[in-house]
């Protein structure tokens, strides 16, 4: 049974379509899409002529320290 092949850019934008509100980290898309490269494959997608605004916000790491990293979100 052959598997239908998404390519890991359809996956990003499927899980920005899901959480339109939320959006995404790039921590949420390697551990949810195993994207590597999110700035890379939102730039990509924004070729392609979809709107997608980068917010800072502020995480917690694993030492419990604040750090800022991008959020992105598909408007």
């Amino acid at each position: 049974m052959a598997k239908s092949k998404i390519t890991q850019t359809q996956r990003v934008l499927n899980m920005l379509k899901r959480n339109k509100r939320k959006g995404a980290t790039p921590l949420d898309l390697l551990q949810r899409c195993g994207c590597y490269r999110a700035s890379s494959v939102i730039h990509e997608l924004r070729k392609k002529g979809y709107k997608i605004i980068t917010e800072d916000t502020i995480v917690k790491n694993q030492f419990g320290e604040s750090c800022k990293v991008a959020r992105y979100i598909l408007k």
